[in-house]
C-alpha cells in the first residue's frame, strides 16, 4: 500500500477484471457508495468506463472515484469495500496519477457460453435462456453470483463471480448436462 497521499481530495480509478455491462456497473457504483455513506467514507462516482473485446464482448471495466480525503485509510478501505463486494483476481486500484497498481481481488469468473446458432431449431423453440439464467442463480446460491451477461451474434453469455471456480462449475454442472439449450455450450474461467 503506497504512503498516504495527503489529507486533501483525490481520485482512485479502480480497474476491475470483470465482465459487466454499463448497467451492471453502474448497480455495483450504487452498491459502493451506500457502503461508503454506512462508513462516512466521502467518495462519489466521478467516471466509468466499459472495456471491450474485438468481438464486442466486455472484457474489463474501470470505476473512477473522487474521494474526500485520499489518504492511507481511505485507499485501503475503498480496496476492501470493492473486495467484498466483486473484485475478481486481476483487478487493481490506481491512485491520483500514479502508474503504480494496487492489486486487489479474490474472486474467480466463470463465463458460460451458450450455443445461439448451431442446435436444432426445435431447441431454440423449446428452451429459454431466461431458464438457464435463473437456474444458474439459484444453484450458484451462497457461493457465487450471475453479475452480468452478453448477447452476442452466435452466442450468449452469462457470467459468474465466487470464490471458486470449481465449485460455480460443479453447481451448474447438472444443468448443463440435462437442459437441451446447453448443449454444445462452453465454459470458461475468466478470473
Amino acid at each position: 500500500m503506497p504512503q498516504a497521499i495527503n489529507n486533501t481530495p483525490g481520485i482512485i480509478t479502480v480497474t476491475l477484471n470483470a465482465r459487466l455491462q454499463p448497467a451492471h456497473r453502474a448497480d455495483l457504483e450504487d452498491a459502493f457508495i451506500d457502503a461508503c455513506d454506512e462508513r462516512r467514507l466521502a467518495a462519489e462516482v466521478v467516471g466509468g468506463g466499459t472495456l471491450l473485446a474485438s468481438n464486442g464482448e466486455v472484457a474489463a471495466c474501470d470505476i473512477t472515484l473522487r474521494l474526500a480525503q485520499l489518504d492511507t485509510d481511505a485507499i485501503t478501505i475503498t480496496g476492501r469495500l470493492f473486495e467484498a463486494m466483486l473484485a475478481p483476481k486481476g483487478s487493481y486500484l490506481l491512485v491520483g496519477n500514479s502508474s503504480e497498481r494496487i492489486t486487489i481481488g479474490q474472486h474467480e469468473g466463470l463465463a458460460l457460453y451458450l450455443n445461439g446458432t448451431d442446435l436444432p431449431e426445435d431447441v431454440y423453440q423449446t428452451c429459454d435462456a431466461t431458464h438457464v439464467y435463473e437456474e444458474c442463480e439459484r444453484r450458484l446460491e451462497g457461493i457465487g453470483m450471475l453479475n452480468s451477461h452478453w448477447q452476442g451474434p452466435r452466442e450468449t453469455a452469462l457470467y459468474m463471480y465466487g470464490e471458486s471456480f470449481e465449485d460455480m462449475h460443479a453447481a451448474i454442472r447438472p444443468l448443463l448436462e440435462r437442459y437441451p439449450l446447453c448443449r454444445q455450450c462452453r465454459v470458461e474461467r475468466i478470473a
